[in-house]
């Protein structure tokens, strides 16, 4: 979504670059960096312990608007942070021979845990307020702590854990939940609670195994599924912006797939602007909402494919029942 500030910010481009990444000092291969994706990869193949990564990123940017601005004292700032470990680290850059503003930022690994964020904010003192925004990258990066190679981010990530011993002290409170649908990301996250049930983790992973076994693995899959369709529904709809006409505006990222994905189902035969205004409309003054999680409920079904594996997993058990047990 397009942030709105009552003064005036950067109206070009800001471009990041990581142009390279050392860990422990040992100089990354360049194809664990991904330009195209902008992600980076920071697992090295045979070493599976490490400290601290080093990246050094070059920032392109408007010169001649900076310089001609109604701002002073401009200041860029790399920015590493990641939302499931409440880390945040900035490093100030400075200006090399090229015109780039450039710098190194640190990454220590124990107070990371699986995907980290690098961004640039750009900020100024602007009608003597000292410390305003005026710009952010045009795109982040995606530091990978896990992954042998740089992909950008993924439509949802799955992660396990054991609630009752992870180091993420805002799961402890659901360790009696198999699992959990985190949505305030860059990335969705499903994190599934590897204490919670036993023999789930194995049910999941399985590619065979007995017509119950089956059952059971499609049936969660489709719950996980459906949990998330409509917790990425809500949070995509939880805050949308308005232009000056007070027009929702389409966000941005995966919050536009779901909402593409999902509104033709919620509130059939309506253009995406129109159903979204309709959506604000409905949240706002409180009329209709009930049928909206109707709605809402149905779609993430169908997302979720539910009545087709709820029929197979009938079907199945029928077949259970009739045979005298699970083959």
């Amino acid at each position: 979504m397009t942030a709105v500030f009552p003064y005036r910010t950067l109206f070009g481009d800001v471009e990041l670059r990581v142009t390279s990444v050392s860990v422990d000092g040992r100089e990354l291969p360049y194809s664990m960096i991904s330009a195209t994706d902008r992600a980076v990869a920071l697992h090295q193949a045979g070493r599976q312990r490490w400290d601290r990564a080093r990246l050094r990123v070059a920032v392109t940017f408007p010169e001649q608007e900076v310089a001609e601005g109604p701002w002073s004292d401009v200041v860029f700032l790399a920015v590493l942070a990641e939302k499931a470990t409440n880390v945040r680290s900035t490093v100030v850059l400075t200006r090399s021979g090229d015109g780039t503003m450039t710098g190194t930022i640190e990454l220590d690994r124990a107070l990371h845990f699986r995907r980290a964020t690098l961004g640039v904010v750009v900020v100024a003192t602007v009608d003597g307020v000292a410390g305003r925004s005026v710009a952010t990258a045009t795109q982040d990066w995606y530091i990978d702590l896990k992954s042998s190679t740089p992909a950008r981010q993924r439509e949802i990530e799955i992660v396990e854990l054991d609630f009752t011993e992870v180091d993420l002290e805002w799961l402890r409170p659901y360790r009696e939940s198999a699992w959990i649908v985190e949505t305030t990301g860059d990335v969705p996250t499903v994190y599934l609670n590897t204490a919670a049930v036993e023999g789930l983790m194995d049910a999941l992973h399985g590619t065979g195994g007995s017509r119950a076994e089956r059952m059971v693995r499609d049936l969660t899959t489709t719950q996980i599924a459906q949990d998330a369709w409509t917790a990425m529904f809500h949070t995509a709809i939880s805050d949308l912006e308005t232009d000056e006409d007070g027009t929702p505006l389409v966000p941005r990222g995966w919050r536009e797939s779901v909402l593409k994905a999902m509104l033709p189902d919620v509130l059939p035969g309506r253009q995406l602007t129109d159903a979204l205004y309709e959506i604000a409309e409905r949240r706002t003054k409180g009329y209709g909402w009930a049928e909206i999680q109707t709605g809402v409920q149905f779609a993430a079904g169908r997302r979720s494919r539910a009545t087709r594996n709820l029929t197979n997993a009938v079907r199945s058990l029928q077949n259970i029942e009739g045979t005298g047990g699970a083959r």
